[in-house]
């Protein structure tokens, strides 16, 4: 029986520190889910470099967002990050059905998470090689997956 350990976090800082843990530890999937990716650092240049290589590796991103304005603005990396990867980063963003969502979450090759109870909030925790600390968040990607539509598109005419 695997026990999961909680790294708990409360600051920004933390929270940067666990996610690109995160990133680093996957090797196949990262699946995000945040209102706005706000507070996710995807703009900085050593997440896109942890991204980039990751994606080199083989990967897929899959981000689903209530609204993606946030990142077409203060994020060109991850913009140009998306054309250059364009077949390996899928981006959705939801329908008003779902807008009451306000976890935020990472999950890495199904079995690492860093998790934010509250978008509104820095505190939450993130686990490690530990497949049953996603299973609840996985689920509700999946569900907020199947009911959002694509969004970012990797050109400004969406080809």
């Amino acid at each position: 029986m695997e026990q999961s350990v909680a790294h708990r976090f409360s600051t920004h800082l933390e929270f940067g520190a666990r996610f690109r843990e995160c990133i680093a530890r996957s090797q196949a999937t990262l699946q995000l889910f945040d209102p706005d990716f706000r507070v996710f650092p995807l703009g900085l240049a050593d997440v896109d470099a942890a991204l980039r290589h990751f994606l080199t590796g083989g990967g897929s991103i899959q981000l689903a967002m209530h609204r993606s304005e946030h990142i077409e603005r203060s994020y060109p990396r991850f913009v140009r990050l998306l054309r250059d990867f364009n077949h390996q980063i899928e981006c959705r963003a939801t329908g008003s059905g779902l807008r009451h969502l306000t976890d935020s979450f990472c999950i890495g090759d199904g079995v690492h998470i860093v998790r934010r109870f509250h978008s509104d909030h820095m505190r939450g925790e993130a686990a490690f090689d530990t497949p049953a600390a996603t299973e609840i968040s996985a689920e509700r990607f999946s569900g907020i997956w199947l009911e959002a539509r694509p969004c970012l598109s990797p050109t400004t005419t969406g080809l």
